[in-house]
């Protein structure tokens, strides 16, 4: 593919934004975040109250980009192969032959919404985890593949945790971001009751096909990042760790008082990729310093912990990132 097509598909960025807009009002920084995932080939965690409209902003987007969309609600009750599929007996009316045959689950869509992911039991969630890293399912011995592109959003509400069950670290790690919305503005608010509470509604144009969405995915590797910058990325990851050990030995003297462990190699390689994918998101083909300031905080906060006095005291992992940068400077 020639820098004259990628030029041409990078432009109409701008337009699936505006669509995305059409009906979400406000959240354009969570907007952003989300786009940044679907180009960096990942997945991403969602946390806000409700009414926040995480459910209106995944869809909006799949009908702006033609992808097939489907919303799994998760309960104490559902099963692994309420996901994934499960298999029934069906017969031939021809021949009168019982056999086996795989129905596909809500899995098999392009953008998948896992609608309060802390409400379902580890078992279920194991499964949807396992699926966002293999790009397949495996039943009764059977390989079958996820279509591409592949997205999987899990929602999360910050309030009433009685009786769930929270995403245990390394689970966390596989979502390459944590994105939190928060209310909207006085004048946002307003807007939003005016647009909901009417007979209009938008008509959403399709901008991207499966097809330039993939390519769109390739184009974001492609991304230069300099030296210097890969560093920064460096120093800002192993900074966040508070251990003893020579290897792992942070200059930052916040994090050794109130940080319980740090970031692995992971999340330098997510900071990268997701810098790669907010510099194609505004349109320039190298990552600068502020493509990795602004994606700290949803990269790092779900792979660093704080100590239990952090916690006591209302310290924040965002607090702690916040006087990473501020001491290296960043």
């Amino acid at each position: 593919m020639n820098t004259q097509h990628y030029k041409q598909l990078v432009s109409k960025l701008p337009l699936l934004k505006a669509e995305i807009g059409k009906v979400i009002v406000g959240q354009h920084e969570a907007i952003d975040e989300v786009l940044i995932t679907l180009l960096a080939g990942g997945h991403c965690l969602l946390e806000g109250v409700p009414g926040l409209a995480k459910t209106l902003l995944v869809k909006t987007m799949s009908d702006a980009l033609a992808m097939s969309f489907k919303r799994v609600q998760f309960t104490p009750d559902l099963m692994p192969g309420d996901i994934l599929g499960t298999e029934v007996l069906e017969e031939d009316h021809q021949t009168g032959r019982k056999f086996f045959q795989f129905n596909k689950g809500p899995i098999f869509a392009n953008v998948v919404l896992a609608d309060e992911i802390n409400r379902t039991p580890p078992k279920t969630q194991a499964a949807l985890l396992e699926a966002m890293q293999e790009y397949r399912v495996t039943y009764n011995g059977q390989d079958y593949p996820l279509p591409r592109p592949f997205l999987i959003i899990a929602t999360q509400n910050p309030i009433e945790q009685a009786g769930t069950y929270p995403l245990p670290e390394a689970q966390l790690d596989r979502f390459l971001l944590y994105i939190r919305l928060g209310y909207p503005s006085e004048t946002e608010e307003l807007a939003v009751l005016r647009q909901t509470t009417g007979t209009s509604r938008p008509a959403l144009s399709t901008i991207f096909t499966d097809e330039e969405v993939l390519e769109l995915q390739n184009l974001t590797r492609q991304v230069h990042i300099s030296d210097e910058l890969l560093t920064m990325v460096n120093r800002l990851v192993r900074s966040t760790r508070p251990g003893s050990g020579p290897s792992d030995q942070t200059p930052v003297a916040f994090v050794k008082q109130w940080g319980e462990w740090g970031a692995g190699p992971r999340a330098g390689q997510a900071l990268i990729l997701c810098a790669k994918a907010r510099a194609v998101l505004n349109e320039r083909f190298s990552v600068i310093p502020d493509d990795i300031r602004a994606l700290a905080h949803p990269v790092l906060r779900h792979r660093v912990a704080l100590n239990f006095r952090a916690e006591s005291e209302g310290i924040t992992t965002d607090t702690l990132i916040d006087k990473v940068l501020a001491e290296l400077k960043l």
